[in-house]
């Protein structure tokens, strides 16, 4: 469940000798990144049981148009408390990204959720359509799932709104104020439906990015095997680089 919290940045493909050349290598752009964090949270509940997590993926966009394809793994464990098996989330992703007027932005896709050998049933994979609106540094998203949502039963047109803003601290050069909350409403299981919330802050240091954040879900119907409450209040460190 790949969690966007700021985008990921473009690496431009190594520029070719004539201008031509460099026009059309500045039109693709791909980016691979890279982290280790240590608890995977998605909306404010751990797919890890509260251990770190390897992740890293590949974005590829064609700049002129606003297209963009790319794919993310990680390391979980969630399925396997649920009964089934696999280890490793895979999202599939397309969309397209630009602006309304000078000041306002769009993002708008579907997002494939594979977990490769899971073995539930209702099947953990899920498929979620979104749309995303920017204005500066705040964001307004909203992700409609078309399958059963992560494994849970009769829950087709389940819906995840989230608002957030990552905001520069100027006085500090490369730090950012990552600032979230979201509603996950699981239809026909509303005992599962709650909010979310985050605060943290990202600080780029040139060979990487470092955040602390504190996470919390408001609920306690998402529980470890030990019963422990996936939700519950915990600081999350992570260290990422994207090239």
């Amino acid at each position: 469940m790949k969690s966007k919290l700021a985008g990921s940045a473009a690496l431009a493909l190594a520029m070719m000798g004539s201008a031509g050349a460099q026009e059309t290598a500045a039109e693709h752009t791909v980016a691979w990144n890279a982290a280790l964090t240590s608890e995977y949270r998605y909306r404010g509940l751990s797919q890890t049981r509260f251990d770190p997590a390897l992740q890293g993926g590949v974005d590829y966009t064609h700049a002129p148009s606003g297209l963009y394809v790319g794919t993310w793994l990680s390391t979980i464990k969630w399925t396997k408390d649920l009964g089934g098996d696999g280890d490793v989330e895979v999202d599939f992703y397309a969309g397209k990204r630009g602006q309304i007027t000078e000041a306002i932005s769009y993002d708008v896709g579907g997002l494939y959720y594979w977990y490769p050998s899971n073995d539930l049933n209702p099947n953990a994979n899920t498929f979620e359509l979104y749309g995303q609106v920017g204005f500066g540094p705040a964001y307004l998203k909203y992700s409609h799932s078309t399958t059963n949502l992560f494994g849970t039963t009769d829950s087709k047109q389940s819906g995840y709104l989230d608002l957030g803003a990552n905001v520069p601290i100027t006085a500090i050069e490369g730090l950012v104020l990552n600032l979230h909350v979201g509603r996950q409403r699981v239809k026909n299981n509303g005992a599962l439906s709650y909010t979310d919330y985050k605060v943290g802050l990202t600080k780029d240091l040139g060979f990487a990015s470092v955040s602390l954040a504190w996470v919390k879900a408001n609920t306690e119907s998402y529980l470890s095997p030990q019963g422990r409450n996936l939700g519950k209040s915990a600081a999350v460190v992570s260290v990422s680089k994207t090239f």
